[in-house]
């Protein structure tokens, strides 16, 4: 029954995918010969959390990151083999609270006040129990460098091991984030977990297309992107962008923001087909959402974009210019 059941589904996916009968789907998956490569599927869990945004109190850091493992546990309980969290899961830093002439004014961060130590355990603790959990665990942060320099807003990717494996910067800074707060990223960062492949993006970068028909050249089956959330009605542009990035790259995406803004729109994950597999509860408290990424090996649509964007049109254009006869007529 269940090797039947397993075959229905493949056949429906794929019929959905090409626009087949189900007949044809189902032909053709009978004739695919044994060395086919098989489908890929990673378990997903993406996070929503409470928000903190002052690095000065030692008692806030430290509830994010309980806050952060506890949800781990729920994902490792759901079967997750990756958890993503938003950005500044352990501290998003307020513009505010960091700016050396405010509250009323945004001036240059004064980094010295934010409690890197207690971070620091907060991290490793993460880490931990990542190896524990046997978990991978992708997190946002502020990632510290040596004085003068700005730290980085990042995204920490910590393996089933707990091992640091790599980290992404952002890149497209806001203003005030340039401005004020960050140095920015330079490179896309990827990384693969059972085959698949992991793409970072971070902050208000789903506003740039390019960061993500970037990870579709890099061959990308997901890109997991991190965002804040402190202002609900930003959300759902952010949103929407992250849909539409998904369809048109034909690529699974992970949306994380914090709590307060899944009254409007809830973290979730987005199918390649463009709309949302997966949704966290929109009731602004922390919780996580788990969904099967699966890739065809063959994914045909994707192949065929990848066509169409080459020279596949070239030998059929007409090269004359439609109004150099000066009719205006049909």
């Amino acid at each position: 029954m269940t090797k039947n059941a397993n075959l229905k589904r493949r056949v429906r996916a794929r019929a959905a995918k090409t626009g087949e009968s189900y007949t044809s789907a189902l032909r053709h998956i009978r004739q695919t010969p044994p060395d086919h490569p098989a489908a890929k599927s990673v378990r997903l869990a993406v996070a929503q959390t409470s928000l903190f945004n002052d690095p000065r109190d030692i008692s806030g850091l430290q509830a994010s990151g309980m806050e952060m493992r506890r949800l781990m546990r729920d994902a490792h309980g759901a079967g997750a083999q990756l958890i993503h969290f938003p950005e500044g899961a352990t501290c998003s830093p307020n513009k505010r609270i960091m700016s050396e002439t405010g509250p009323r004014e945004i001036g240059l961060a004064d980094w010295n006040r934010f409690e890197w130590t207690v971070l620091r355990e907060e991290l490793d603790a993460t880490s931990k129990l990542a190896r524990e959990l046997e978990i991978w665990t992708v997190f946002g942060s502020v990632h510290q460098l040596s004085s003068p320099h700005r730290p980085h807003n990042c995204l920490y990717v910590v393996s089933d091991r707990g091992e640091l494996v790599t980290r992404y910067d952002e890149r497209m800074l806001s203003n005030t984030k340039i401005s004020f707060m960050y140095s920015p990223g330079n490179i896309p960062v990827t990384f693969e977990v059972g085959g698949i492949r992991f793409g970072c993006a971070l902050g208000m970068e789903t506003h740039y297309p390019e960061i993500f028909t970037e990870y579709e050249g890099l061959d990308v089956d997901c890109v997991l992107f991190s965002t804040t959330g402190e202002t609900p009605s930003a959300a759902p542009s952010f949103a929407a962008e992250a849909l539409g990035h998904a369809a048109s790259n034909t690529y699974w995406i992970s949306y994380s923001a914090h709590a307060p803004q899944s009254v409007t729109v809830p973290s979730g994950i987005a199918a390649p087909h463009g709309q949302w597999v997966v949704q966290c509860p929109s009731d602004g408290a922390p919780a996580i959402a788990v969904a099967n990424i699966e890739i065809d090996p063959e994914r045909p649509a994707r192949l065929w974009r990848r066509t169409a964007r080459a020279d596949l049109y070239m030998p059929h254009r007409v090269h004359n210019d439609p109004r150099s006869d000066g009719r205006n007529t049909f």
